[in-house]
């Protein structure tokens, strides 16, 4: 009898050895994690309308760098991952922290930074009338944080065969680099990120001949030569307040802000995944901009994702 106790209690400890994600992860030893979550980043946002993208795009570049394991939360100096150079202007480690802290007080070590960091994630998509999805939950924080790591992120300048390989080499098709660029459709960027396109494209200096030539002055009026580089500029033009799919609907007439934006309509299969959003048949062939979208933030939010006896729960997300 002692001897089946055993090998039950060894089958038991292999499963959470191999654990994987899945949605309810918590129902069990935190059931209110998502509502504290939810609250905690509507109780933000009511003050300030910036939270949505920027808790958005902190998933973003979680993953993308070692993984969604938490770990550009960290702040362990000049060397930590949150200091790269990619990761300029990278915000909403507050929220997390707020939300971590309120989760420690009914769900002491249970909860990781990085599962927080991918709800709220999806509550900052829904608070800006985007669609609502089920977020697998599980992962495990990591324990190590190092800005070199972050050397390989996608970057606003990366031509679109770099940016295809970047997105390949972490699992992502050609689809869901349409898509979760297409995340651009809430937020702003700061003018640094737009001086190169504007005013040095080429190496004699001019402007990137994609941009529509109506466009341009108004792009130079927000962002003068001499200007002050840390102004903010819509990336969505005329719906950056709202997730939808115009930003889809700009970078085909030419008004895409960003440079790895506007690459997207420069490639053949690309192009057309951002053509079959808006073809006579679209709806006909079942083609939903916002069904793709949940399914490439399912999709990313898995990335080398660390489960089971790996990494670790952190108390606080800022601190190993």
């Amino acid at each position: 009898m002692a001897l089946v106790f055993f090998i039950l209690i060894l089958s038991h400890l292999a499963v959470i050895s191999q654990g994987q994600l899945r949605v309810g992860f918590y129902s069990d030893e935190c059931p209110d994690v998502e509502t504290i979550v939810s609250n905690v980043v509507r109780q933000v946002a009511a003050s300030d309308p910036n939270t949505a993208p920027v808790l958005l795009r902190l998933h973003y570049h979680d993953c993308f760098v070692q993984g969604c394991d938490g770990s550009i939360l960290i702040e362990n100096g000049a060397n930590g991952e949150r200091h790269a150079f990619g990761h300029q202007g990278v915000a909403g480690f507050d929220v997390i922290e707020r939300a971590k802290a309120e989760i420690e007080e009914v769900c002491p070590g249970i909860v990781s930074c990085a599962d927080i960091v991918a709800l709220a994630a999806r509550d900052a998509v829904v608070l800006a009338n985007g669609p609502s999805y089920e977020v697998e939950t599980g992962r495990r924080d990591g324990v190590i944080s190092n800005l070199s790591l972050a050397d390989k992120m996608p970057e606003v300048g990366d031509s679109i065969q770099l940016l295809k390989a970047k997105f390949s080499q972490k699992g992502l098709s050609e689809k869901d680099l349409v898509v979760l660029s297409a995340a651009h459709t809430i937020g702003t960027t700061a003018c640094f990120f737009m001086t190169e396109r504007l005013y040095s494209f080429f190496p004699g200096g001019g402007s990137d001949p994609s941009i529509n030539p109506s466009f341009l002055p108004e792009l130079m009026t927000s962002c003068p030569p001499n200007g002050d580089i840390n102004a903010r500029v819509p990336i969505d033009r005329g719906s950056s307040g709202e997730f939808d799919d115009q930003i889809l609907q700009n970078i085909r007439s030419g008004f895409a802000v960003l440079r790895s934006d506007a690459s997207l309509y420069e490639d053949e299969v690309t192009r057309s995944i951002v053509d079959s959003y808006f073809g006579i048949f679209t709806p006909l062939l079942g083609i939903s901009f916002e069904d793709d979208f949940v399914n490439a933030m399912v999709k990313m939010g898995r990335i080398d994702v660390l489960t089971g006896f790996q990494g670790k729960i952190r108390r606080v997300c800022s601190r190993f």
